[in-house]
């Protein structure tokens, strides 16, 4: 069990960095950039989908996705010059809840 919930670690963290590096594809036209995100999203599946033979799969994509978006946000803002208001903090909030809930229900 602790090795899909590192799996899916690291499939989370390997589609946060291919996201991250998506404007640096300029809209698919750098095809080193473009290669090498590509590459990232297909590792971060193939995880995904390892991960989903030890995990139920809405608990795994939950966990992917949320804290994909709520790590993809705060490295938007860290260092891609994004900014935060209100409704950003809120709503990244409430994602990073449900999948605590999530979790939380699946466990019982």
């Amino acid at each position: 069990m602790y090795v899909a919930w590192s799996l899916l670690l690291v499939a989370i963290l390997t589609e946060v960095a291919a996201t991250s590096a998506l404007p640096r594809t300029l809209g698919f036209r750098d095809p080193v950039w473009t290669v090498l995100v590509l590459a990232g999203y297909a590792v971060s599946i193939w995880l995904l989908a390892l991960v989903v033979r030890h995990l139920p799969v809405s608990t795994a994509y939950a966990v992917w996705s949320g804290l994909g978006t709520a790590v993809v946000a705060f490295v938007g803002v860290t260092w891609l010059g994004e900014r935060w208001d209100w409704i950003t903090v809120s709503s990244l909030a409430m994602i990073v809840v449900g999948v605590v809930m999530l979790n939380l229900h699946v466990a019982h």
